[in-house]
């Protein structure tokens, strides 16, 4: 991997530096921008976050063993063997700081970047599964976890801050992987968590309703995915979704080479959706007939992402669709079985008002009419408050019942989250008599089961492959589908 030591100087170049105080020319054993993992001879970057600021924690650090701090202003006092670096901007300094700790890795193999608010983890999983089936070692970096090779690593966060990429990176790099695949959250682009990687290619899934408590606006949550593909060299390429209104404008900046897809319209890579069931769908690509174990609209779009992504990177058409025709949904993404009792379960991690929409949507197209479809939702705190009454509205619409319950609560009160929810009822009075408000998860969910009869659908939504649910700042051990199969195994 890295070497274990590097000079300061090596490791800040091209960090933007208005000004150093003390030598340059000392080694460093590690770059951190936590306090609580500085060991003895680290560089300390003190970042401007939401909720602290890294500058408060200087003192700290210093004390744990920081020989250098990089900073945006100079600390009052000064440490006598200590150096200090002060930039303009120590987010985007942290991702060119970790690019040089550990050598570049992402120019030493084909990194694509995956962004939209729908499909990134089932592209991003689906391009490694397909890839190494091709006999290509690869890595990715996904929601659920991340792989070098066949080494699986769990995670926490849709793209992780930059030391932890470039040491992914660069450990995919030396068990010699030729692809990284990576899901690019809109927040890791407007918090420069991308910085300094060379992208090969990127591909844009769809844009709809989601972290305006973040962005404040749908415009600056565009504008964020637009960075990723503004940011690609003249050699990368850029595949964008044709059918969704915002896929030619998240390309319009980009000096890459744009390819399209599409279910609707004439595309580079064209699809056509001949069948859909809970078992898998058949979808004609270029010709040819393909028979995927993946279910639903959306997912035809995500297949084809898939597909333009690896005609791109050279591969042959037979072996491709072969490749992708194996491809497993993603755990939690319309996970579905079948319980002893007849009823069919299905867990999906759908969390947006359009994800519910989509998945809700394929579960009416699968439908024969006579069965229910009780529908188990909740909504996260401290998140987009405005898109738990669009969320409500739409599962109701769709659902012949549906229970509204706590999801992960974080600091709220989650009985005032499900209060947010039944309020989104108030334009429609017709979907109030649909509803039940069940604080409880697994009380909710066991309710579901004792109301559903054999043939009938549940849906249990917003969760998905998380196996906690986050109380107060704790995480307690929850996991939907293992739950719903306990209660509807009974």
């Amino acid at each position: 991997m890295q070497k274990p030591y590097k000079y300061l100087a090596d490791i800040i170049y091209r960090t933007g530096i208005v000004e150093t105080i003390g030598t340059t020319q000392r080694e460093i054993t590690m770059v951190v921008s936590d306090s609580r993992k500085v060991i003895d001879g680290v560089l300390f970057v003190a970042i401007k976050g939401l909720t602290t600021d890294g500058h408060a924690y200087i003192d700290q650090a210093i004390a744990g063993g920081a020989k250098a701090i990089l900073c945006e202003s100079m600390p009052e006092s000064l440490v006598d063997d200590v150096s200090y670096i002060r930039v303009n901007d120590t987010s985007r300094a942290l991702g060119m700081t970790a690019a040089n700790f550990y050598d570049h890795p992402s120019q030493k193999l084909h990194l694509i970047g995956v962004t939209g608010t729908n499909g990134k983890t089932t592209v991003v999983r689906m391009l490694h599964e397909v890839f190494t089936r091709l006999g290509q070692r690869c890595g990715f970096i996904s929601t659920i976890s991340n792989m070098i090779d066949d080494l699986e690593i769990t995670t926490e966060y849709t793209t992780p801050d930059p030391l932890t990429i470039n040491k992914l990176l660069s450990q995919m790099v030396e068990a010699k992987c030729v692809y990284a695949f990576m899901e690019v959250s809109s927040h890791a682009l407007a918090q420069s968590r991308t910085e300094a990687l060379q992208f090969a290619g990127a591909v844009f899934t769809n844009l709809s309703h989601d972290h305006l408590d973040y962005h404040k606006s749908f415009k600056a949550y565009l504008k964020s995915k637009q960075l990723l593909f503004s940011k690609l060299g003249a050699s990368a390429f850029a595949l964008t979704n044709l059918d969704d209104k915002n896929g030619m404008i998240v390309v319009q900046n980009t000096t890459a080479s744009v390819k399209t897809y599409s279910l609707k319209a004439m595309a580079d890579f064209k699809g056509k959706l001949l069948e859909n069931s809970f078992s898998g769908m058949h979808i004609h690509i270029k010709h040819t007939g393909l028979w995927c174990k993946l279910t639903g609209t959306f997912n035809a779009y995500n297949i084809l992402a898939v597909y333009g992504t690896g005609k791109i990177l050279g591969k042959q058409d037979e072996e491709l669709l072969t490749a992708i025709s194996s491809c497993k949904p993603p755990e939690g993404r319309f996970d579905y079985f079948v319980g002893k009792n007849k009823v069919i379960g299905i867990v999906d991690y759908a969390h947006t008002p359009d994800a519910i929409k989509n998945v809700l949507e394929t579960i009416k197209e699968l439908r024969t009419g006579n069965e229910k479809l009780i529908t188990v939702i909740g909504c996260g705190g401290n998140r987009d408050k405005k898109k738990r009454g669009l969320m409500a509205a739409i599962a109701a619409r769709y659902s012949d019942k549906v229970i509204f319950t706590s999801d992960n609560p974080r600091y709220e009160n989650p009985d005032d989250i499900i209060s947010d929810m039944v309020n989104g009822l108030e334009l429609d009075p017709s979907l109030k008599s649909k509803y039940i408000a069940i604080t409880k998860r697994e009380e909710a969910i066991n309710i579901a089961c004792i109301m559903a009869a054999a043939g009938d659908i549940l849906l249990v939504a917003g969760k998905g492959h998380e196996k906690y649910q986050e109380i107060g700042g704790q995480k307690y051990p929850f996991d939907d589908k293992a739950t719903l199969q306990k209660l509807l195994n009974r």
